[in-house]
């Protein structure tokens, strides 16, 4: 079994038990966080779509930790001009275990 969630303005393949990092969730660690917005549902029954989300299903997981993705580096350079521009970014995520799909 397994579903289909958009959280963070992104869509993320989910089964029970997987652990995945998402977007920065405001939740304490050990909390559990719902997912509402599921756009498939696979189960033994077969392939449920939403138009755009199922009604009346749900994902929950349990919040593991926080913490920053590795820095990505940028670079903007104008050949013959003396122009060159460093910048890096880190990105905050949420770790979260899959605990049921319902």
């Amino acid at each position: 079994m397994y579903a289909v969630i958009q959280t963070g303005g992104k869509q993320y393949r989910v089964g029970t038990g997987q652990r995945l990092k998402i977007e920065k969730l405001d939740a304490a660690e050990g909390a559990t966080v719902t997912f509402d917005k599921v756009l498939l549902l696979r189960s033994e029954q077969g392939v449920k779509t939403g138009s755009p989300y199922i009604e009346g299903s749900r994902v929950s997981a349990r919040v593991l930790a926080h913490g920053r993705h590795p820095k990505i580096r940028i670079i903007k350079f104008k050949r013959r001009k003396h122009h060159m521009k460093r910048q890096g970014h880190r990105q905050y995520y949420t770790e979260v275990q899959i605990t049921d799909i319902s």
